[in-house]
């Protein structure tokens, strides 16, 4: 997991990035339910904060309208965000597709990233969009990844619309079909146990890493952002456990090998779904460099039925090497 900390101005953005904020999102509070800044600010901290860290942009809640989501998409590839994002609420699922396609050919030619994006409290609004469409609308979409987040503001979080299991089994889905998963909405530090059993590829907040905690209408803290993404760090490394204990070890090789370090957990998911999908005999030792993604790939396994042989620590590598037979 990594931490995407949302900025409304250039002094944000230089807290977040100070803070140690991997992604830093720029958008626009004060614009309808959620609105994009303008482009001056974006490529204002697009300039200021050097690659490789990553600076998205979010549009919002788009309108129903093909060209108008079009247009502002290609001005997000043209200012060299990473990626931009493309949030419906209540837009019809198939002008919703269409909308995310021209965005995606809109890009063509830049290395931006075209991200969908549902909020799970939809179902509040006439015509919400229903969040659990989320992983088919972005694949029809032709989107890169996507993001859940909430629009509620009445102390309401994600968990309290959609459940940890629930979102699990969306973010297990997600990195299936490649995609990066996101996942915000009014999170806070005593979500992050939650948080890490999902185990989204990023995991976004504003309010837990302002001046005033919990309080999104103060400015971006870099102290505060430092210790969130120290906790997030602590239950990625199995500092804290989030998950109970009692997975064997064991000492074999498998006849196939994937290096799942350098990957994210949606290229280490989608690279042992396609193996197993072209290769039904071979075993298949997967080299894991975190706690949480060790999880996810226990519970791939198990939900396709795959036997989990053995799992043991690769003290040279700082990984673990599990070995599954499809």
């Amino acid at each position: 997991m990594i931490l995407m900390v949302s900025v409304q101005n250039f002094p944000e953005s230089i807290e977040a990035d100070k803070g140690g904020a991997d992604i830093i999102d720029v958008k626009n509070l004060q614009e309808a339910m959620v609105g994009s800044a303008h482009p001056n600010v974006v490529k204002q901290i697009r300039d200021s904060i050097a690659d490789p860290k990553h600076v998205s942009l979010t549009l919002g809640v788009v309108p129903n309208q093909v060209g108008t989501v079009a247009m502002a998409v290609y001005a997000a590839g043209q200012i060299r965000a990473t990626s931009v994002k493309v949030g419906f609420l209540a837009t019809p699922y198939d002008v919703a597709v269409e909308i995310l396609k021209a965005s995606k050919e809109a890009l063509q030619g830049t290395e931006t990233k075209l991200i969908g994006s549902l909020f799970a409290d939809n179902h509040l609004f006439d015509g919400g969009l229903d969040p659990h469409l989320m992983n088919k609308l972005a694949a029809a979409g032709e989107c890169d990844g996507w993001l859940i987040d909430t629009l509620t503001k009445d102390g309401r979080n994600l968990f309290d619309f959609v459940p940890e299991a629930e979102l699990r089994d969306m973010v297990m889905e997600g990195k299936e079909l490649g995609m990066s998963t996101a996942l915000s909405g009014h999170l806070r530090l005593q979500d992050l146990d939650e948080l890490a059993r999902c185990n989204p590829d990023i995991v976004g907040v504003r309010g837990a890493v302002c001046q005033n905690p919990g309080e999104r209408e103060t400015t971006v803290n870099r102290e505060a952002v430092a210790h969130f993404r120290s906790e997030l760090m602590k239950r990625m490394t199995g500092e804290v456990a989030v998950h109970g204990n009692g997975h064997s070890n064991g000492h074999t090789n498998g006849w196939v090998v994937i290096d799942g370090r350098g990957k994210t957990c949606a290229g280490i998911i989608a690279a042992l779904t396609t193996q197993v999908q072209n290769d039904k005999q071979s075993l298949v030792e997967v080299i894991i460099p975190d706690v949480l993604n060790i999880y996810d790939v226990i519970a791939w396994s198990r939900k396709n039925q795959h036997t989990l042989l053995s799992q043991r620590n690769d003290e040279d590598n700082k990984a673990v090497r599990i070995l599954v037979q499809p």
